[in-house]
């Protein structure tokens, strides 16, 4: 017995659980296990946790003291004096997942909307585990309480201290299913008004504002009201969303292009019933399968869910299973190549005088017309000497942007609130300097990047046929609502 609970101890056991605020105020705590004859310091603990990921360069490059064990030094002093690293991309860097603290615990983290789920263990665990087992926590505390923010927390924390003491005991991972938890589980959600971003922009006729907000288990409102479950609808959600991973030359040629995408559902379906997804029927999966098929969706690899049948999707692309409770990845694919990139790059950088150079970024929008890029940000950073640097556009298209130099990053921010498809902006940039322009001061311009998402867009073409239950049933039409969202993942071009 004492191998078996020596093996348990490296698989995962945590001391602590918590959820931090943006400002490092601590909304949720729980401690399963301390130390002898140590108080339970949590907030000192948890603050001292915050400093370090607040500033995680400061804390790496200062390694005097004890705070920092030798080989933890060793290895920032190594990472930050990589040849070509400046201060800027030091000051840039976010502090890893997994690291070691003077208190002799290792802590552990994810950021999710800001908010900061982290533990610690005295234990050497799997890392990869103890992530995994932090990802459940936040899935189920968004599936119970609709959305995932700090007043949804803060208002719902006794339910989610109720959801901690079915999934961890004594720090052990015990249930983490959503609908595994369903029958443990008697406190109910307070519901939170979602704050919309940039699904204001989607055409209500196609995207649901709200609903998908909805917590898996019967709610009150803010004032105490219950909303009962006759009168929630059969609905049932799916996102085809997109990460796109895109480098292109200072010429504007692609390098380098990587699609990461996955079909994600939440359902509100009463019966759980049986559901059929049909995909694209030229749909390829592997590389040497699509050699010669025109036109063809060709996925380089993909993985589906433990819960699909996959018996008719050799023949017909339809996948089946049952929908669990709550959100659930039914398929991640991945995509490289032969695709086109939503926006292109074009950038040039001219020499004025001796201290001042012009930089000119024109962007041209790729995608069709009736699509839009939303909340677009450009970066572009400059060299250390620079002393100052004023913007003008040239902006052809409709939407609010601004174009301003950081003096404090360095770097010029370009912002479109709406980049519609088929038209091209153009920005330009006079940048003074401290000292005369070099090769190596321009080699410290760039590269640019770009930040973005767009809606009911995907640039694989991997498409929904339709969305059916598998059994006719009389009265049960259920509503299905699907979306499509591009994202940009590391959309770079050089300089």
């Amino acid at each position: 017995h004492g191998i078996l609970f020596r093996l348990g101890d490296f698989f995962a056991m945590i001391s602590n659980f918590f959820v931090l605020s943006p400002r490092g105020d601590t909304i949720v705590s729980k401690t399963y296990r301390s130390k002898k004859d140590v108080g339970a310091h949590e907030r000192s603990h948890t603050e001292a946790f915050f400093r370090r990921i607040k500033f995680w360069n400061d804390v790496s490059i200062s390694t005097t003291g004890g705070d920092v064990d030798s080989s933890t030094a060793a290895t920032q002093m190594e990472l930050s004096s990589k040849p070509g690293d400046g201060a800027e991309s030091r000051k840039k860097s976010d502090a890893p997942p997994v690291f070691i603290m003077p208190d002799g615990l290792s802590y552990l983290h994810v950021k999710r909307n800001g908010l900061i789920f982290g533990c610690s263990t005295a234990r050497n665990v799997s890392p990869s585990t103890v992530v995994e087992l932090l990802n459940r926590i936040v899935k189920v505390f968004k599936d119970y309480c609709g959305i995932l923010s700090e007043e949804a927390i803060r208002k719902n924390f006794i339910l989610l201290y109720e959801l901690l003491d079915e999934m961890i005991d004594y720090g052990y991972p015990q249930v983490t299913q959503t609908e595994n938890l369903k029958s443990f589980i008697y406190n109910e959600p307070i519901i939170v008004t979602h704050v919309p971003n940039t699904g204001n922009m989607i055409n209500p006729k196609t995207a649901s504002a709200s609903a998908v907000h909805k917590p898996v288990i019967a709610s009150v409102s803010a004032n105490g009201k219950k909303s009962g479950n006759s009168k929630q609808k059969n609905e049932i959600f799916v996102d085809i969303l997109e990460r796109l991973n895109v480098l292109f030359s200072s010429s504007g040629y692609l390098i380098n292009s990587t699609i990461d995408g996955c079909i994600q559902m939440k359902s509100y379906l009463a019966g759980n019933p049986e559901l059929r997804l049909a995909l694209n029927e030229d749909l390829v999966i592997g590389k040497k399968n699509g050699t010669g098929t025109y036109g063809a969706v060709v996925l380089d690899d993909c993985n589906f869910n433990d819960r699909v049948n996959l018996s008719e999707f050799e023949h017909g692309r339809v996948l089946s299973f049952h929908p669990p409770d709550g959100e659930f990845v039914v398929l991640n694919y991945r995509m490289t190549g032969d695709y086109k990139p939503p926006f292109k790059v074009f950038p040039s950088v001219e020499e004025i005088e001796a201290k001042k150079i012009e930089i000119s970024v024109h962007i041209r929008a790729e995608m069709p017309d009736n699509h839009f890029g939303a909340n677009v940000t450009v970066e572009i950073p400059l060299p250390e000497c620079t002393a100052a640097a004023s913007c003008n556009q040239v902006i052809s298209g409709t939407g609010v942007s601004t174009a301003e130099y950081s003096a404090q990053d360095r770097k010029i921010v370009w912002q479109l609130k709406k980049f519609p498809g088929g038209s091209e902006q153009t920005m330009r940039a006079k940048v003074s300097l401290s000292m005369p322009c070099t090769t190596q001061i321009r080699k410290e311009i760039g590269p640019i990047s770009m930040n973005f998402e767009i809606p009911m867009y995907n640039v694989s073409n991997l498409q929904v046929r339709y969305l059916r239950i598998a059994e006719a049933m009389p009265g049960y039409s259920p509503y299905r609502w699907v979306r499509y969202v591009t994202q940009s993942s590391s959309y770079v071009c050089r300089v």
